[in-house]
């Protein structure tokens, strides 16, 4: 990941909604979930829900796929692994610390 990259992302999720439906859709997993649930799950607008999630794809951290009438998002694993990545290259100075790879982080 580059600089460039890392910043769009930790701007997407710099932001309550964002960030709350960020999670929504890592704990949902790769069966996502459609505009309308996000929405509701998180007590926002449709419309501003909208604006978000499209912020959120902007950033490549969501993906979104139409089934039907219904949009589906989904978290994009690979891109929020490669951030976790990112931010953890050079921790502990190369001594090894100890922290969790990002197939980890979607254990809990």
């Amino acid at each position: 990941m580059k600089a460039n990259q890392a910043v769009d992302a930790l701007s997407a999720l710099a932001q309550d909604h964002r960030l709350a439906a960020f999670r929504l859709l890592v704990q949902a997993g790769t069966e996502g979930m459609a505009a309308g649930q996000i929405a509701e799950a998180l007590g926002v607008p449709n419309s501003s829900l909208s604006f978000h999630l499209a912020q959120l794809a902007e950033s490549g951290l969501v993906h979104q796929r139409r089934e039907g009438r219904s949009l589906i998002y989904t978290a994009d694993f690979t891109a929020m692994g490669n951030l976790v990545d990112y931010l953890t290259e050079n921790c502990c100075g190369g001594a090894g610390c100890d922290v969790p790879a990002a197939e980890a982080l979607c254990e809990d």
